[in-house]
């Protein structure tokens, strides 16, 4: 619960443009979801998405069967705000991804970009994994980006897990495959330069 109030708090209190992770496209993120190939129909989850645009341009380019999932409510409500009648079309879950109730087999792409680096404890990167396996298809495709070796030690005053591609394949194990990783310089809305590693994984 101590999370979920840090996420709320956050949302209640800085507008969605203003948090350090905004972009205003999340133009890695729809490139390497364009680049898996996966059917504009098929499903698609978001974790940790919140606010964040990454939505929108999915609906733009024609994804239709979306979940954004994300602990804050407030979070949520403002992407549905921005969205307008579009967002009607997605799925929204308010829940803690470590005990979300998530179907199984259902996503053919799940997608994260900055919520895995803030599981600090090897039990909940072990209950991250778990709820991967569960959830993706065989054959489908993982989508992770955290902040990379070179990146912050923190991020809203919490203490974050930074990655290479090879540690992150390492939390992930041999049912992962790694086809892809790449580096990201991420300006902040406030002028601060932030390095992500985003990996693409095929899952057996």
């Amino acid at each position: 619960m101590q999370a979920k109030h840090h996420w709320q708090q956050v949302y209640l209190t800085k507008a969605a443009d203003r948090v350090s992770w905004f972009q205003p496209l999340a133009e890695t993120s729809l490139r390497l979801i364009r680049d898996s190939g996966i059917a504009r129909s098929a499903p698609i989850i978001d974790v940790g998405g919140g606010a964040s645009t990454l939505v929108d341009g999915l609906i733009a380019a024609g994804y239709a069967n979306l979940t954004v999932l994300d602990l804050s409510a407030a979070a949520l409500a403002a992407a549905r705000a921005r969205l307008g009648p579009p967002g009607d079309r997605v799925h929204w879950q308010e829940a803690d991804i470590l005990n979300a109730d998530l179907p199984a087999q259902a996503y053919e792409l799940w997608h994260d970009r900055a919520a895995f680096h803030f599981l600090t404890e090897a039990s909940a990167r072990e209950a991250y994994v778990r709820q991967v396996m569960h959830a993706l298809k065989p054959g489908g495709h993982l989508i992770l980006a955290t902040f990379a070796e070179d990146g912050p030690t923190q991020c809203s005053g919490l203490p974050i897990c930074r990655y290479s591609a090879a540690g992150l394949q390492a939390e992930f194990g041999a049912a992962f495959v790694r086809k892809h990783h790449e580096y990201e310089a991420h300006m902040t809305p406030s002028g601060n330069m932030q390095k992500f590693v985003y990996c693409t994984f095929s899952f057996s």
